[in-house]
């Protein structure tokens, strides 16, 4: 967990903190004033950082399927209330494949966040569906959750170990990029990629050749094209976002330092112009000339790295 989420945690209450079982935080930055949905939140304690992360300006809305889940989460509502000084959280049960049972419209949410809860679902395109239908125009999806480079046989998906380790529902990255594509999604960016090193034997033996990979994915609802294309774009990043003076990571092969110019395809000139990352950045030129492709391929959902990860996404 960076530093700056890290040090708002002593101000979650510890039943909140004791009880979650997500892993990292996938928590995007430049988020003051902005509706934030985090699907598959259990007892919130994501929703209570974001809480303080969007200020009172903004919103946080919380979905779970579990009750259980949710009655810890909403218990400590009023607590969280008083220590921040307002009161900008709320809670549904519901479904991910089905957000409308919670009551969000389309076109209503700058952000969607989830913590490793995707590979759950039985029915994953649906949940790409609802996510890209709640979100506004230039609003951002950042999920971090359990891929696979290979379709995970159905035996696997069925096996209560496996899926206790977040494994069996683990997505293959293709099938991923594909879905996205289906509603519009055409350029999705890995954040961060890491191997999941399997130590226990029978796990191991199960997944034979089957490589799992702790992954956090950004993408945004614009309309982009489907190769990163060259227009002779420069990007600056101003050292703007709160607690990100000195550098902006967009993805796995884009980082920004803080006043230094850098060459950007079309697709990444719009994550950073049409989105609330905006007034962070100043984009130099437009798409009148076309110089052919960019390469801008290694941090595409498809790519994976093999740094080793210690343990699953759960």
């Amino acid at each position: 967990m960076p530093a700056h989420l890290a040090a708002l945690l002593k101000d979650i209450h510890s039943e909140v903190k004791d009880r979650f079982y997500g892993c990292g935080s996938p928590i995007p930055p430049a988020l003051a004033g902005a509706t934030v949905l985090d699907l598959g939140c259990g007892t919130g304690r994501d929703c209570y950082l974001l809480s303080k992360l969007v200020g009172a300006d903004g919103r946080v809305l919380g979905v779970d399927m579990t009750e259980q889940q949710l009655a810890v989460a909403r218990r400590h509502r009023d607590w969280h209330a008083e220590k921040f000084g307002y009161a900008n959280v709320e809670f549904y049960q519901g479904y991910i494949e089905d957000l409308k049972t919670a009551g969000i419209a389309d076109d209503t949410v700058d952000a969607v966040v989830s913590n490793c809860v995707m590979n759950l679902s039985p029915v994953k395109p649906k949940v790409y569906s609802e996510i890209f239908r709640v979100l506004k125009p230039g609003g951002e999806l950042y999920f971090s959750d359990v891929f696979a480079d290979r379709r995970v046989p159905v035996e696997l998906a069925r096996d209560p170990v496996m899926l206790g380790e977040c494994l069996g529902g683990a997505m293959y990255i293709e099938d991923i990029r594909r879905a996205m594509a289906r509603v519009g999604c055409l350029d999705a960016r890995v954040s961060q990629s890491s191997r999941i090193d399997l130590h226990d034997a029978d796990i191991a033996h199960k997944a034979g050749n089957i490589g799992f990979y702790s992954m956090t994915v950004r993408a945004f609802k614009l309309d982009l094209e489907d190769r990163c294309e060259d227009y002779g774009q420069v990007a600056y990043y101003l050292g703007t976002c709160p607690s990100h003076p000195h550098g902006f990571e967009l993805d796995d092969h884009h980082r920004f330092v803080t006043g230094k110019p850098m060459l950007v395809c079309g697709n990444t000139a719009d994550m950073l112009k049409q989105t609330r990352y905006a007034p962070h950045f100043r984009v130099v030129g437009d798409r009148q000339v076309h110089y052919g492709l960019f390469d801008c391929t290694p941090g595409r959902i498809a790519q994976t790295s093999e740094a080793g990860a210690k343990s699953g996404c759960c």
